[in-house]
């Protein structure tokens, strides 16, 4: 088609040896709308966007008088993604990136009749050219999309003198090819994303697929409302119970306090066939003997005062369903006899009552007592211990899996946005810095850590001079070493007088074993012992903190004021005015 057409303005030449301006226009126009035309076909045909883009170039020298052409197809970065030229020798050599960059910056097309007086192009001034003694003129336009640079157009052509040219037709033309190129850029880019998406997700399912088809015993997907935590400590929990829960063996929990115990009771219930009957729970260690026994066993009218009606007891609304006892190392021996018989027999009387009534329930123990020892010291029957000790699951503590602190505090801030119709988040600091506390109290004291954060945050993003523990403000860290009362003061007293609460004893640092060459070091919870640990550094005196970095440094006060951030004048002051006597080696 293109040879047609010059054959037809060929044609018109002949005819007319003088044509007018409007002629000329009128030609001019013809021949854009034809190269439009023909751009177009080829943006449109399928191929991979380098052969796409090649192809225009190529074309363009057939509308335009050119001696080189290139397309230059930025990344996300602003460098060079895609290079397709027309004329060149040297590809990579095509444009200069100085050129490059003035086009995208100021998103404007660049003209320039003479590129040897161009500072842009003077990194081309010495290399040889063909050209002789005639200039070289250079045209470029931005290639965009929805406002958006995302590359350049760009032609040379030598001008000899010989062919007059109009560079605002030039630009115009270009300008629409560019335009035409940039949105093919767009949707090749958009059509890439979406495959690449579908391929992961094929993938992802795929594997999901030949994993359940694999062992869906080995990898079950237990997701239990409540119940928050990808670790491996986690997994393993839930592994465990998916196969318990089929069952109905006695499964004794055993962990430190605010663990989960009765989240956990409550997963393994819905896991089982009793999901669709009672789950009845009752703490042992908040009633009294006296009362925990009509609690669980009932009572009859008139058994004693106050006993107005008759009462089911807790095993009986739990039959055929699940029963969850909480804190069952803190009843009394002679309490354990008789719970031991229910358990045995699988019978019961209400307390002030004769006849016998049969129960059958799934039985759960949760306690965060060592059991073994308290069996040693006579204080558990041993009998006991052996009925309810079936499927011991022991519940990891929460220094035990550091890598799910971040999920549990976003899952709690998520509840007390709700709550309080509040729109919080963490910054990432945040969360890194709850990652490394020691958390003796475990989920239970993350979540009033989180809650009473959240309630004093003084903006919509917690950072981490938000928490307690950075300003010696949490009480809770006392745990972690035992703090020194010799003072005669209690942390409260400490708290209201502005005084800085007492780090217990002299902090000294943990040597940690270092991993083995080539092994990632686990990811641990800090160690409370170690001046390091975010809500402890905070709390230490400053004679504490200036005895440690002097044993850090090897009792070197030039080493010591490096660590602390002073002059060795500052630190030897600070020496003479605590008393600390200066250790010599």
């Amino acid at each position: 088609m293109t040879h047609m057409l010059r054959e037809r303005i060929d044609e018109v030449e002949d005819r007319d040896t003088l044509p007018t301006p409007a002629i000329k226009a009128m030609r001019k126009a013809d021949i854009s709308l034809s190269g439009i035309y023909e751009i177009s076909k080829v943006l449109t045909a399928p191929a991979r966007l380098e052969i796409t883009l090649a192809n225009v170039v190529n074309i363009l020298s057939s509308f335009l008088q050119m001696r080189h052409g290139a397309i230059v197809v930025l990344d996300d970065d602003g460098d060079p993604e895609i290079s397709a030229t027309a004329g060149m020798t040297h590809p990579g050599r095509s444009v200069p990136q100085a050129a490059i960059d003035q086009i995208v910056a100021t998103a404007t097309p660049l003209v320039i009749q003479d590129v040897a007086k161009s500072e842009l192009f003077a990194a081309f001034a010495q290399q040889p050219s063909a050209t002789g003694e005639f200039p070289i003129a250079f045209i470029g336009v931005p290639v965009k999309a929805d406002y958006k640079v995302l590359g350049t157009l760009s032609i040379d052509r030598v001008r000899d003198g010989a062919t007059s040219f109009r560079y605002d037709e030039d630009v115009r033309f270009l300008t629409m090819v560019a335009n035409l190129v940039g949105q093919t850029i767009r949707l090749h880019r958009i059509l890439s994303s979406d495959r690449q998406r579908l391929i992961e997700e094929t993938r992802r399912l795929e594997k999901s697929l030949d994993d359940e088809r694999a062992g869906p015993a080995r990898h079950p997907h237990v997701r239990i409302d409540g119940i928050v935590g990808e670790s491996p400590a986690v997994k393993h929990v839930l592994e465990t119970i998916s196969i318990v829960a089929k069952t109905n063996s006695t499964v004794l929990l055993r962990g430190e306090s605010g663990t989960g115990k009765e989240l956990f009771a409550q997963a393994i219930h819905e896991l089982s066939p009793r999901k669709n009957k009672p789950f009845v729970k009752l703490n042992c260690a908040a009633l009294p003997e006296s009362v925990l026994e009509s609690e669980l066993f009932g009572h009859e009218k008139g058994a004693f005062t106050g006993a107005v009606s008759q009462r089911a007891g807790r095993f009986e609304l739990a039959d055929r369903g699940t029963l969850l006892l909480d804190e069952i190392g803190e009843i009394s021996p002679a309490f354990q006899a008789k719970l031991l018989r229910v358990l045995q027999e699988g019978e019961l009387e209400r307390v002030g009552g004769t006849r016998t009534l049969k129960v059958d329930v799934r039985l759960i123990c949760a306690t965060n007592k060592d059991l073994e020892a308290a069996v040693a010291k006579g204080e558990f029957r041993p009998d006991l211990y052996y009925r309810i000790n079936v499927v011991p699951v022991i519940l990891p503590p929460l220094r035990e899996r550091p890598s799910d602190i971040p999920r549990l505090a976003n899952a709690f801030l998520s509840r007390f946005n709700k709550e309080n119709r509040r729109d919080l988040a963490f910054a990432p600091a945040a969360l890194e810095l709850i990652s490394r506390c020691y958390f003796p109290g475990n989920v239970r004291e993350l979540e009033n850590c989180v809650r009473r954060t959240a309630t004093l945050a003084r903006s919509r993003t917690i950072a981490p001079s938000d928490f307690a523990c950075k300003s010696s403000q949490c009480l809770s860290s006392l745990l972690w070493k035992g703090a020194d009362r010799s003072h005669g003061g209690s942390p409260i007293d400490d708290l209201a007088q502005g005084r800085v609460m007492p780090a217990g004893s002299s902090a000294s640092v943990r040597r940690v074993p270092a991993p083995a060459e080539g092994a990632a070091p686990p990811v641990k919870a800090c160690d409370p012992n170690d001046p390091a640990c975010p809500a402890m550094g905070s709390r230490l005196t400053e004679r504490d903190r200036l005895i440690d970095a002097m044993e850090r440094a090897g009792w070197v006060q030039a080493k010591a004021a490096r660590i602390l951030g002073l002059t060795p004048r500052q630190v030897g002051y600070a020496l003479r005015r605590h008393g600390v006597e200066v250790q010599k080696f």
